[in-house]
This record gives C-alpha cells, structure tokens and sequence, in this order.
C-alpha cells in the first residue's frame, strides 16, 4: 500500500479509523528525511494492514507544532488512536520492523489502563500516590 499524505485536516481521522498508523514527519531539505523516505516506502508496501502516512512539516506547520515535533525525521506510530512511540531520526529498517513488530505486541487493554491511571494522578505501578 502506498503512503499517504497527512494534512491538519486529514491526521485525526487517519489515526483514529486505523487499527496502526505509522507517521513520518519529514521536510523536502531534510538529508536525514530522503534517506529514510524510501526505506519508510518499501516498508508500505510489505505491510500493507499498516497504514504509512507523512506530514510535510513546511506545508504542515501547525499540525508539527501541535505534534510537538522539534526534529526531522520523526516517526510516531499509533494503535487503535493512541500515541505509542515516538523517536526523531531516520530508522534503518530492521528497527523499523522492531517498531511494528513491538506495536502489534501491545496489550492495548493494558496501555489504556495505564493512560486512565496517569490520568487520574496515580503512579504507573498503580499504587495510590500518598
């Protein structure tokens, strides 16, 4: 499957209707950014269950400001919504291969139980906070 092009308007909807969403933030300057786009390409294309999408942080300012991204590339990838990882820099691709392969691992139960505690003020471990 080919990657898709991320817009203020498109990310929200992409990320949530997808079960694993895996997003580039990129810029057309950025050496590190063309070394990894055809790596992040072919990855498309043998995962075709994830989706691969990428934001142009120059035509996209305001979506790589709410994204908190202060370095390109950056790669997040997202389960059923939620924001699972996070690392700048270019990935080669057996790293990228660890990445899905951790975020399909993910008892997501469980990683939203731990978003509820965090919300709620509890430490992660789940014992009440004195």
């Amino acid at each position: 499957m080919p990657t898709v092009d991320l817009t203020e308007e498109t990310f929200e909807q992409t990320v949530t209707g997808n079960d694993i969403v895996l997003v580039d933030f990129w810029a057309e300057w950025c050496g590190p950014c063309k070394r990894f786009a055809p790596v992040f390409e072919e990855h498309a294309e043998e995962h075709p269950d994830v989706v691969h999408a990428k934001v142009d942080t120059e035509a996209e300012q305001s979506l790589a400001a709410v994204a908190g991204i202060t370095s390109i590339p950056t790669l997040m990838a997202f389960r059923e919504g939620i924001l699972v990882f996070s690392q700048p820099g270019a990935l080669p691709k057996p790293a990228l291969e660890q990445v899905v392969a951790a975020v399909r691992g993910l008892d997501m139960d469980d990683v939203r139980a731990q978003l509820a505690a965090l919300q709620d003020g509890a430490p992660e471990n789940g014992t009440p906070a004195t």
